[in-house]
């Protein structure tokens, strides 16, 4: 059997976790594309999706018994606001691969249709952000940060009423967890301690093993779990990453980018961009990601001191544990753009350098991606600024910076070519592109025509090679291809 590797652990939970359901087909599916890395990474024979059966379980028509489909009930602060009742309203968990290697992976059909937590929603996705998440989270996987991945995608001839009639499609993706912030939440909120405690000891067996091996397990989660978002949160800002719907029930309990709606990636450097179309206020903006990450954590934490109530000493920890967010991002965040600009020595200035640089990108509105893979080819030459001018066609508001960074470069002490290899490995060249990613999008839904889905999808695979070849990806966008609002699709 194909997926014979399979368990699921979360079914065995109390109902209140979830509710059974299954999916509803789409009709006439067709393959669109199949990570094959992947597969052999879980131990699947990709050859299974190509055949009928495959697309049957791809389209939710017919589902291999080992899987046991169930939508998963969680709540979450949205923009601020609690709400108390979400859950999977347009995916379904099928159940856990287990790898070669014995890693769990969750395994989730999304856009398989209605459940009880849909709302007002038809539980489709359209094919557009379907093919935005297959293509943003792979490439994200392929940048170095934990995020969800995508096993594989399809289409139909089913229609989904958005802001116009567009093709429907369903996603399948692959996730350490889709258990959230807000899955905690829901229980804390309704003071039923029993779950919660439930769900926490589930967590931690699953997801933090080594933090059940300690005194405290939850004091010992509420840090590990404070890392690993503070090291999240950094990585994003080092790429120029937007997520756009940070609300509770968007955060991943295993520290993994989860859920890719309105996310974006700057093109000029501007802490204030915002892309999402629903975030009108500019809360989730770029710069107020760490603030709001530590917000989130602070809602668990939360749920954290309600299980630990009667422990005065584990209160004190819990809260010591998530004031350490702030030293703890600082430090991604300064060794990241150090990564970013090849120093490896602490140097006391560093941050003020960094700073620096950022306030003349912004003050010039130079794209970021480009400016800083155009550090790297500087100091690839020798800190020649003809090769950092030529790609970012500017004249003289770098100068006293290159000067000031090449002599701080010059007094690090690790050897210049793994500096120099360090930054190549840190200053992407290819990233998604808003106007690149719409742009194969329009062209998939409009002309059914993937080509260029499969081909943009092949680079972001590489996206530290030069890709001196994709014209697209040397020059900011034009005026006019520039996308400045991004959508959910629900």
């Amino acid at each position: 059997m194909i997926f014979s590797s399979i368990d699921n652990s979360y079914v065995r939970l109390p109902a209140i976790f979830y509710e059974r359901v299954l999916p509803s087909p789409l009709s006439n599916p067709k393959l669109i594309s199949l990570n094959v890395e992947l597969c052999h990474e879980l131990g699947i024979d990709p050859a299974y999706f190509t055949s009928d059966d495959g697309l049957k379980m791809l389209s939710g028509a017919q589902l291999p018994s080992t899987f046991d489909p169930i939508a998963c009930r969680y709540g979450g602060h949205q923009f601020g606001y609690y709400n108390s009742d979400l859950g999977d309203g347009r995916a379904l968990l099928l159940g856990e691969i287990i790898s070669p290697n014995q890693r769990r992976f969750d395994i989730h059909l999304k856009g398989s249709g209605k459940t009880p937590f849909s709302r007002a929603g038809d539980g489709r996705s359209a094919l557009g952000p379907v093919l935005r998440e297959y293509m943003l989270s792979e490439a994200m996987h392929a940048l170095g940060i934990a995020s969800t991945r995508a096993l594989a995608c399809v289409c139909s001839d089913d229609n989904v009423i958005r802001e116009r009639i567009l093709p429907a499609g369903i996603l399948l993706r692959i996730a350490s967890s889709h258990i959230r912030i807000g899955t905690f939440q829901y229980f804390a909120w309704r003071d039923q301690i029993d779950n919660l405690q439930i769900l926490s000891d589930y967590v931690i067996k699953r997801h933090y093993p080594n933090c059940a091996q300690e005194k405290y397990p939850l004091v010992s989660f509420m840090d590990e779990l404070t890392k690993r978002h503070a090291r999240l949160v950094a990585q994003w800002l080092h790429i120029g990453f937007i997520h756009g719907v940070l609300n509770t029930d968007n955060v991943s309990i295993a520290g993994e980018t989860l859920d890719y709606g309105p996310c974006a990636f700057m093109d000029d450097y501007n802490p204030n961009s915002v892309f999402s179309s629903i975030d009108r206020m500019g809360r989730y903006a770029y710069k107020n990601q760490p603030s709001i990450t530590q917000w989130n954590l602070e809602r668990f934490a939360e749920c954290m001191l309600l299980l630990t109530r009667h422990d005065q000493h584990q209160q004190v920890a819990v809260r010591e544990a998530l004031s350490r967010f702030k030293d703890y991002f600082q430090e991604e965040y300064i060794e990241g753009f150090k990564k970013k600009l090849g120093l490896r020595d602490r140097g006391k200035d560093d941050g003020r350098l960094i700073l620096n640089l950022l306030n003349i990108m912004q003050g010039h509105k130079d794209d970021y991606t480009i400016t800083f893979r155009n550090l790297y080819y500087c100091a690839h030459n020798n800190f020649d600024i003809l090769a950092f001018k030529k790609g970012n066609a500017v004249l003289g508001h770098y100068d006293d910076f290159i000067a000031q960074w090449r002599q701080r470069f010059m007094s690090d002490t690790a050897p210049p070519d793994e500096r120099i290899t360090m930054m190549r490995a840190a200053n992407p060249s290819l990233i998604p592109r808003n106007h690149i990613v719409e742009r194969i999008i329009n062209e998939a839904q409009d002309n059914k025509n993937f080509a260029p889905f499969h081909e943009f999808c092949s680079r972001l695979k590489r996206p530290y090679d030069d890709h001196f070849d994709f014209a697209d990806n040397l020059t900011p966008p034009l005026d006019h291809e520039r996308v400045t609002k991004t959508f959910c699709g629900t």
